[in-house]
């Protein structure tokens, strides 16, 4: 059955069958088959029928039901009903190639601060054969801002960081990139970006900045000289992409002039024609520009950040013509982020040093074979342990061991040698990692395994499903809900649909004191805001220091338990959800009539299935929240 989906970015269809054919022997099919599943779920925006699944894999449908059972058991997908939902522990394996380069625990927070002064979007970015792919965004929050998520995949013609890229590239490389834009002629192959059909616009305001720009001097960041660049429009004609850069092709490779009854207009090149001549500027002044090449409006300022010589990331300032233009973005903003990428060299320097004098680290064994025997026995042949022995091998990496060898993978995933070398041969001919002298090394594609769906994940969307589980194991409803100065804020909600049942509302507030979910959240606080403490029912504490020896207690047992204090006959038992670092962040109760069940069935029943809840909600945000900022609400 024929794909529906474009191929992936970078191999292109010409050469699609080729790759097929050439499978190396020894490649792990189910792990094939397991990783184009989850390629089609990310580029559904992480959820599809498992109907739509059969269809686009041209999979048969006992395959994609076992492929998704055993993904499903990982913790990778979720099935809901018919549909498979991409979950948030699938980031690992692309937390597992972040750790493993470094770039993001060190430099994320240059790029953030960055974003705070100029109070424009700030990404970083990474080649990734002939397109690049973000590994951080510190975006802006306005009613235009910046879309694009972590291990979105642009086309390198179309971005301010390509061209930077580029030069560095090889024949090899261009000649990838070539068979690519012919292959795939609208960038079909990288749903983040609009279809590439928009010619190059060319109007008279662009004919006036042009005539301005030509044999104008420019600054080369390389050495501080003037450099200066002169067009003869007798053979480039001089095209200008919006209002800045300036495309250097011949018009004569691209056939006779189209008349046109307005102005005698000829035939417009589409976008990244001029792809090869913005490299050549880019190389002699350091820097590159995104004048609305991937969709109007949209214009960014790129430069690289090296280390050992050699282009580590791309950092770019991205920002909307209706604050800058691209040649404004440039004037106005160079300066300073020339000094940030200085920073962040420095800081990469730094880091090296200290890397060499401290000794690597060895991941512990993964418990993978107690794992799939479990699965095994619960599954039977709907679980597919070279599948998940395969994902596994993919985690094996991160801080510390960027490059391993095979001896090295095996350990640390618990897998025999000859398994976890049929693994990393598979890895290797689908690009997700490269062998160099017997050292294996992941690469960005790993992050194209649903990480920019699940990047932009919320609290309220990781705790969801868990919430409802809970309220059908325990027939009560369940909420999810964060501290505003001294309410709380319901963010989640699952009700039951009992006659007597507890109904609150997204969005709603209520104070936090006399909450079980206030009171947890108000116990992580330093100095709790204890003032108009109000009687809300006769059981009510209004007493400060009666509070505040009761959020001692909270805070001590790890759970609060209100009876009666917000409301007449409602009782409720809640706990808190931590980060990473072991901040509250939110908290997750189970509320009920007073006559459902006595406090002390609360605590023996409803606590231990609440605590179990927020530990896996914990889980999952945890890893979510490795190399991002998981938003609250």
């Amino acid at each position: 059955m024929p794909s529906n989906v474009a191929p992936a970015p970078g191999t292109g269809t010409s050469s699609a069958a080729g790759a097929e054919a050439a499978v190396p022997a020894e490649a792990v099919t189910p792990l094939i088959r397991g990783i184009a599943v989850l390629r089609r779920l990310t580029d559904a925006d992480g959820v599809s029928s498992l109907s739509g699944l059969e269809r686009s894999t041209g999979l048969a449908r006992s395959t994609v039901d076992r492929i998704t059972a055993t993904l499903a058991r990982r913790g990778y997908v979720r099935l809901d009903g018919r549909d498979a939902v991409l979950a948030p522990r699938l980031m690992e394996l692309g937390n597992a190639y972040l750790a493993a380069l470094r770039l993001p625990r060190l430099l994320d927070a240059h790029a953030d601060a960055l974003a705070d002064e100029l109070d424009e979007s700030v990404s970083l970015a990474v080649g990734d054969q002939d397109g690049i792919r973000f590994i951080h965004q510190a975006t802006r929050r306005r009613a235009m801002s910046l879309s694009f998520r972590i291990g979105d995949l642009l086309p390198a013609e179309r971005t301010a960081p390509g061209p930077l890229f580029a030069t560095e590239w090889g024949d090899r490389e261009w000649a990838r990139w070539r068979e690519r834009r012919a292959a795939d002629p609208e960038d079909r192959g990288f749903p983040a970006v609009p279809a590439r059909s928009r010619p190059i616009e060319y109007g008279e305001d662009d004919r006036n900045d042009e005539n301005d720009r030509i044999g104008a001097s420019r600054t080369n960041s390389k050495n501080g000289t003037d450099l200066t660049v002169t067009k003869d429009l007798t053979v480039t004609k001089g095209l200008t992409i919006g209002r800045d850069l300036t495309v250097g092709k011949s018009l004569a490779a691209d056939g006779p002039e189209e008349p046109d009854a307005g102005r005698g207009a000829r035939r417009l090149p589409t976008l990244g024609d001029d792809f090869e001549q913005r490299t050549a500027e880019a190389r002699e002044a350091g820097w590159a520009l995104d004048d609305q090449l991937i969709e109007p409006g949209l214009v960014a300022l790129s430069m690289p950040v090296r280390e050992a010589g050699r282009i580590a990331c791309v950092v770019s300032v991205v920002s909307h013509t209706s604050r800058h233009t691209a040649a404004d973005l440039r004037d106005t903003l160079l300066p300073r982020l020339r000094e940030a990428v200085a920073a962040m060299e420095r800081e990469l320097r730094e880091a090296q040093h200290a890397e060499s004098a401290t000794p690597r680290t060895t991941a512990a064994p993964s418990g993978l074979a107690v794992w799939t025997g479990a699965s095994k026995q619960e599954l039977g042949r709907e679980f597919i342990e070279s599948l998940a022995r395969g994902l596994t091998v993919i985690t094996a990496f991160g801080e510390g061991r960027a490059e391993l060898n095979l001896t090295e993978v095996a350990q640390a995933t618990g897998l025999a040698r000859a398994t976890a070398r049929r693994a990393l041969i598979t890895l290797e001919h689908l690009g997700y990692v490269t062998a160099h002298d017997r050292v294996f090394r992941l690469t960005p594609r790993v992050l194209g395994l649903g990480f920019p769906p699940l990047s932009r994940t919320s609290l309220a969307e990781i705790a969801a499903p868990h919430l409802t589980e809970l309220s059908q194991r325990l027939h009560d409803s369940v909420s999810l809900a964060v501290l505003t100065g001294d309410e709380i804020q319901y963010t989640g909600r699952v009700s039951t649909s009992r006659v007597m049942s507890v109904h609150i509302t997204i969005g709603t507030r209520l104070p936090a004191y006399p909450t079980a979910l206030g009171r947890v959240m108000l116990a992580d606080l330093p100095e709790p805001p204890l003032t108009e403490l109000l009687p809300l029912t006769p059981r009510t504490i209004t007493d400060p220091a009666r509070l505040k020896a009761v959020l001692d207690r909270v805070r001590e047992e790890g759970y609060a338990l209100v009876d009666e204090e917000l409301e007449v006959g409602l009782r409720s038992v809640a706990v808190p959800v931590r980060e990473r670092g072991g901040r509250v962040v939110a908290a997750v109760n189970v509320a009920m009539h007073s006559s459902r069940r006595t406090p002390e069935e609360c605590v023996a029943e409803v606590l231990p299935e609440l605590r179990a809840t927020v530990g896996r909600i914990e889980e999952d945000l945890w890893v979510a929240g490795r190399f991002r900022r998981v938003p609250r609400t």
